[in-house]
């Protein structure tokens, strides 16, 4: 499973995931040149987050 998150959504992302994986994720920042392409999946700006189990 992964998740993109901007930072006002990051807590909401993490819930979601822990909710249904049942496990912490890993989450690590998008880097700089991938931000502009990559949007949070909560809302249309851009993404600071990756959220995932791999």
């Amino acid at each position: 499973m992964k998740m993109y998150s901007c930072e006002t959504h990051i807590n909401q992302a993490l819930d979601i995931f822990v909710a249904k994986e049942e496990t912490f994720p890993i989450m690590e920042k998008v880097k700089e040149d991938e931000k502009l392409s990559t949007k949070c999946e909560y809302c249309d700006t851009p993404a600071s987050y990756l959220v995932a189990n791999e």
